[in-house]
């Protein structure tokens, strides 16, 4: 075998062991970031462009997430998540909002 043979082997041995590496590394991770609770609040929203419909307890989903994130996340990161949740559906009672979920995170 030529040596330029034996290099782009080794080359292509080198970037598969370093792909198994990093898809080892993201199984690994479990950890929900800030921007993934962000989503999956703004996915459980409700709202007509004005409000937001299920910012009360009685809507388990909400309630379970939330209860999760106080678990996982920082409490400084807790209002972020909650505003930035809130501005991601582009209602107008923002505030409203706000404080009913902030409500409901303390009831917590």
């Amino acid at each position: 075998m030529k040596s330029t043979e034996i290099a782009r082997r080794d080359r292509e041995l080198r970037r598969e062991r370093k792909h198994q590496e990093v898809l080892e590394r993201q199984h690994g991770k479990k950890e929900i970031s800030v921007g993934d609770y962000i989503d999956k609040l703004h996915a459980l929203f409700f709202h007509d462009g004005k409000r937001i419909f299920n910012t009360r307890t009685s809507n388990d989903a909400v309630v379970d997430l939330l209860e999760t994130m106080k678990l996982e996340l920082p409490e400084k990161q807790w209002e972020n998540v909650l505003r930035k949740a809130i501005r991601k559906t582009g209602i107008t009672e923002k505030e409203v909002a706000f404080k009913e979920l902030k409500e409901v995170l303390d009831a917590v």
